[in-house]
């Protein structure tokens, strides 16, 4: 693939943006690529973990504009080009979300614009002390409702902070984003990668089971009407545990002692 590149390791698949001349800035390439990737793993149950990086010094420095529009070999007019890649770049945000595995975002230098969206995106994100978050679409004319910012930054750092960095273009760096929650891990400089994956290979011990309907939940939780409705949903993911083998194992291993053997390792 010509935008990405992919590495698959016992259960953990690691998805590097691969445009470190331009900081990895999307295009409509890169775009089709991640969605691609992300349509397998919707089914995939071989792998457990994502782990999704840039390569080079920055993670994703957001749309590439001045490389020419998103899909600007077809035959649509400049609007049309612009809406279409805006829309399939906020698809790749909805499709982080949705897919089953938990995804850890790996960042360091610059991650601004849709590259904001897509690390916010992610379940966790593991970042090195030059990662600076630039937020700076009021700034260029634009609104800082960008493939899925203005939902996202608001659930995770509440409306009042996401208005102040939504309103005066903040730039975050990594000390500021932690702080706010944004921040998983900070690991040392250049080691955000290997910290991620070691993250992931944590995550591998789990229930696979357990790790899938979790994300599940958290996800519905954030638009649930209700606690009655969420409760629903708890009650059944948790009955159905109970007629699996990652159930099974895990209560065995506990009652022996010794760590669980789930079906992923």
């Amino acid at each position: 693939m010509a935008g990405i590149k992919l590495d698959r390791r016992d259960g953990v698949l690691t998805i590097t943006l691969s445009r470190p001349e331009r900081l990895n800035a999307v295009d409509g390439a890169l775009t089709e690529e991640m969605l691609d990737v992300l349509h397998e793993l919707a089914r995939d149950p071989g792998t457990q973990v994502v782990v999704l990086t840039g390569e080079g010094r920055g993670f994703c420095s957001g749309m590439d504009i001045q490389g020419g529009d998103p899909g600007e070999k077809s035959a649509e007019g400049r609007a049309q080009r612009l809406y279409r890649g805006i829309a399939r770049g906020g698809e790749v945000t909805a499709r982080l979300r949705e897919i089953p595995q938990p995804v850890i975002a790996a960042l360091r230098g610059p991650v601004a614009g849709m590259g904001v969206s897509w690390a916010l995106a992610c379940d966790m994100r593991v970042a090195d002390p030059t990662t600076r978050f630039v937020v700076p679409f009021v700034d260029l004319g634009l609104s800082a409702g960008d493939c899925g910012l203005s939902w996202l930054l608001p659930r995770l750092v509440g409306p009042a902070r996401a208005a102040e960095i939504s309103y005066r273009g903040r730039r975050l760096d990594v000390n500021r984003a932690d702080a706010l929650g944004l921040i998983t891990e900070i690991s040392a400089e250049g080691a955000d990668l290997e910290a991620a994956q070691a993250l992931a290979d944590e995550l591998l011990t789990k229930s696979p089971y357990g790790l899938r309907r979790t994300k599940e939940l958290l996800n519905a939780s954030l638009d649930a009407p209700g606690l009655r409705r969420q409760l629903q949903a708890e009650t059944a993911a948790q009955a159905l545990a109970f007629f699996t083998e990652d159930l099974a194992e895990g209560m065995t291993a506990t009652m022996e002692k010794r760590p669980p053997k789930f079906g992923n390792r």
